[in-house]
């Protein structure tokens, strides 16, 4: 992530906003310390990462070990 003080994000607005667009995340300093106070990332369409149920049904097959086992319990962590 590289890190710019906000005089410079003002001044170079749109060139940041193009390495957004390409995936990159920028921060923002501010103050005499300069200091991070803000983020400026790419946005993710929540739309586009949905996950599909089922989409390995048919392509992978998971097979266990005879000597596997393994409560319910265990398995989500309880015991």
């Amino acid at each position: 992530m590289k890190t710019l003080p906000s005089g410079e994000i003002k001044t170079q607005f749109s060139e940041i906003l193009g390495k957004v667009k390409q995936g990159e995340s920028i921060g923002i300093l501010y103050g005499t310390g300069k200091r991070p106070i803000a983020m400026i990332v790419p946005y993710v369409d929540s739309e586009e990462k949905k996950r599909m149920i089922g989409i390995l049904d048919g392509k992978a097959k998971v097979t266990f070990a005879e000597d596997f086992n393994v409560t319910e319990e265990e398995f989500l962590g309880l015991q």
